[in-house]
């Protein structure tokens, strides 16, 4: 191993397929990363348990990619923020008019619709609500009028299409309709053909209007939510959250985590079994003892009982993970200490009277580096396989979207008795590319610090 110098390992490692598979893998995962904590609002990390964050989206929505390998394509979830307005006056009366197009064209019908809204105003202007459906059909919605205020008042509401007024509205258009329409829900009559019970394609414009008599209203958030069972690209969960940015923002959790105990447990490990093995008698036999005492001990067990008693917190988990991961290296590296302390430029810096650190950290140390970076590399997918493992128990910290915790809550709401896929197989399959990267890499390492395990 001492004859094996950085270029050697540098030009050996990139011989190995397997070395340089594991190198794509981990660039994409590390430009991931950098592109997540660039591009992805850190208001999303921060706010991926409030549910209220997440209410304009659906509820357990499918990936609307799966659209193209059915037959029948269920609905997309749409979230029209941008309306067309237009104002006119008579002198008298004021109208302001907000339209939203959009463009149906779906085998099934919407979950709902609603209209979300903030207005400016005084006095009590009336609201309507109508749309023009692509066979030129106008359906009138809603009509009412806004809580009275003699003062200039700001008022949120949303318009549902649950609405008991908005079905009563609908319903006493039934004469529109070549069939009895009583029953349905209003986002089936809205969308409905006139012949049959069966969804309408076309261009649809929600047309939002607000009348005053010598007043003048603003309104100053106007959003339409047409209700998909389908969003984005990799879905919903049960809370509504996206599960794409709960992905994304996984990665560099697991690599921090991953990274950041392995470096840790590996450096401690190597220091205590350098100092144990050059140090020798006493010393080395309670040294030992005392790792014998910490590797005896079941990690997983401690694990649990450590996160459960002291704290969940993703930072206190860290540390638990690196008192549990240095014993094994600490082990092995003794044993190569004992071999190197040997060496004839060791005992000569010895005789020199060079002090026990100065030959730990300049002769002793660097000998067992290739078998650090290996040692990094292997351990990261054990840190990250027990974060996600105490995670999945519910033991993990709530507070980050970690892949672990993703797939906690998945099994919570019963995600693989539903059948809701989407939820749980993404993350497993980031947490098994991620480990197999570190493994492929740690391999490669392995194979060229000890030419035994070559073929």
């Amino acid at each position: 191993m001492s004859n094996i110098t950085s270029q050697d390992i540098k030009k050996e490692f990139f011989k190995s397929k397997m070395g340089i598979a594991g190198i794509i893998i981990l660039t994409i995962l590390i430009s991931t990363s950098v592109i997540t904590i660039i591009t992805i609002p850190v208001e999303t990390f921060q706010e991926w348990n409030n549910p209220g964050s997440w209410i304009t989206y659906p509820k357990a929505a499918t990936p609307v990619w799966v659209n193209l390998f059915l037959m029948e394509k269920i609905p997309e979830h749409k979230i029209l923020t941008e309306p067309k307005i237009n104002d006119f006056s008579n002198n008298e009366i004021n109208l302001s008019s907000y339209q939203f197009n959009f463009n149906f064209e779906y085998d099934q019908f919407p979950n709902d619709f609603i209209y979300s809204y903030s207005t400016k105003y005084e006095d009590s202007p009336l609201l309507e609500m109508t749309v023009m459906r692509p066979d030129g059909m106008k359906l009138k919605l809603i009509s009412v009028a806004l809580p009275y205020s003699s003062t200039s008042t700001i008022h949120d509401d949303k318009i549902f299409s649950t609405d008991s007024m908005l079905k009563k509205e609908l319903v006493m258009q039934n004469n529109k309709f070549d069939f009895n329409i009583d029953k349905l829900s209003s986002e089936e009559i809205v969308f409905s053909k006139t012949e049959t019970n069966e969804p309408l394609k076309g261009n649809y414009v929600f047309v939002i209007e607000t009348y005053e008599i010598d007043k003048k209203s603003e309104i100053i958030e106007s959003n339409l939510i047409i209700g998909g069972k389908a969003f984005g690209i990799m879905g919903t969960d049960e809370l509504r959250r996206d599960l794409a940015i709960g992905l994304l923002w996984g990665t560099p959790l697991a690599l921090f985590i991953g990274l950041v105990v392995s470096v840790a447990s590996v450096i401690m490990g190597l220091i205590y079994g350098v100092y144990s093995g050059f140090k020798g008698k006493k010393t080395d036999e309670a040294l030992m003892r005392f790792n014998d005492v910490i590797y005896a001990l079941p990690a997983l067990p401690f694990l649990i009982i450590l996160s459960v008693t002291i704290s969940n917190s993703i930072f206190v988990m860290i540390g638990f993970l690196m008192i549990f991961g240095w014993v094994g290296i600490a082990k092995v590296s003794r044993s190569m200490s004992l071999q190197i302390k040997t060496r004839g430029y060791v005992e000569a810096a010895s005789m020199m009277g060079q002090k026990d650190s100065k030959m730990i950290f300049k002769h002793i140390l660097p000998q067992l580096l290739p078998y650090a970076f290996a040692s990094v590399a292997i351990s990261v997918p054990a840190a990250i396989t027990t974060e996600a493992g105490l995670s999945f128990l519910g033991l993990g910290d709530p507070s980050f979207p970690t892949w672990g915790q993703i797939l906690h809550d998945a099994n919570t709401f019963g995600a693989a008795a539903r059948g809701l896929w989407w939820w749980i197989v993404p993350p497993g399959v980031m947490i098994a590319i991620t480990g197999l990267a570190f493994v492929f890499i740690g391999n490669a390492l392995d194979s060229i610090i000890n030419p035994k395990l070559k073929k």
